[in-house]
């Protein structure tokens, strides 16, 4: 049986709108805080049971249609010689930060099959598991924005040295996406192979960069992950923040499907396409802390504007706040059902 997401990213028939939640395995959760009080983030990432135990509790938990493989979008740039650690309040922290051309060419190249192995066990553990009809995904961060956290040293508010870079060292910056395109490819394709059956693409930084900018130097590197991927079976999912202006730009770069965060009303993001591709998304995260009556309003706003049309998969615009009570995914994901059904 394929799973129904998948059916969806082919804007093929489908019983249901297919739902899952960014972020929908974290610390929102209880039971995954309870991991958590004896296991950091990359203790559960280099371990392939505790990395399926946390990417199956969303589903014991929710009536979800896709389980999304526990890991994060920097975990490929610790093969390559970074050194990197997630530090209680402040997030990702890389303490070799790329700062010259030298450092760029410093970066080894691996093979996740060998280096990444826990996380690829854990996919095919997950999709032994699961449900024959819910779909396991994959993903990687994109090019430019696994090029802003090597650059920037970790979280920043104006991504004032990624862009000094770019205008300052073009060649040593064309090396480095060139580099982290094929690490994002590759990576993807591993996953595919462990038994994925989607993949996603977060470009979280994009939103930052104007639309001569990313169509200048950033698209052609995320086309070139998903032309990468095409001899793959997996459907692909491509998704930005932040990023309404860049809407016509991220359609281009060849996903199955365009993931919209919250900022622009589905409809409007759909119909700006300049391809048909599926959609997925896009109920604002904060929804999800109001009343039960708000967050079925919402959800309904958003599968009104969808209106039936094929190909749509129902998720966050971002990803899920650590503040979210877990009982609200269940009133949303019910909002989600219910619509359905009253309009069959």
């Amino acid at each position: 049986m394929t799973p129904r997401l998948v059916r969806a990213c082919r804007k093929e028939d489908v019983d249901r709108t297919p739902a899952w939640l960014m972020r929908q395995a974290g610390r929102y959760l209880p039971e995954y805080r309870k991991v958590r009080e004896t296991h950091s983030l990359l203790d559960i990432c280099a371990d392939a049971e505790l990395t399926s135990q946390v990417t199956l509790q969303p589903l014991e938990r929710f009536d979800l249609d896709a389980a999304i493989i526990f890991a994060d979008i920097l975990l490929p740039l610790v093969p390559m010689g970074i050194d990197l650690d997630f530090v209680p309040g402040r997030g990702p922290v890389i303490r070799n930060p790329i700062r010259s051309p030298s450092d760029v060419a410093a970066l080894a190249p691996f093979d996740p099959r060998d280096h990444l192995s826990p996380t690829l066990e854990a996919i095919s553990s997950v999709r032994a598991v699961v449900a024959k009809d819910a779909a396991v995904i994959g993903f990687a961060g994109a090019p430019f924005t696994l090029a802003s956290y090597l650059i920037e040293g970790g979280p920043t508010k104006n991504f004032g040295r990624v862009k000094s870079f770019m205008s300052n060292e073009p060649a040593a910056f064309l090396a480095l996406m060139t580099k982290l395109r094929e690490v994002a490819g590759g990576w993807l394709t591993a996953q595919a192979e462990a038994g994925a059956d989607a993949l996603q693409l977060f470009d979280t930084w994009a939103g930052w960069l104007n639309p001569v900018t990313y169509e200048q130097q950033v698209l052609a590197h995320s086309r070139f992950v998903f032309d990468s991927l095409k001899e793959t079976s997996c459907p692909t999912v491509h998704f930005a923040v932040g990023a309404p202006h860049l809407i016509e730009l991220l359609s281009r770069a060849g996903s199955d499907v365009l993931s919209v965060d919250w900022r622009l009303p589905i409809d409007e993001a759909w119909n700006r396409f300049g391809v048909d591709c599926a959609i997925q998304g896009n109920l604002d995260p904060t929804v999800l802390l109001g009343s039960e009556q708000h967050i079925f309003e919402a959800v309904t706003d958003v599968m009104r504007r969808v209106n039936g049309r094929p190909g749509h998969i129902f998720n966050l615009g971002h990803g899920m706040l650590p503040e979210t009570p877990p009982h609200a995914v269940t009133i949303a994901i019910d909002a989600v059902r219910s619509y359905e059904a009253a309009t069959a």
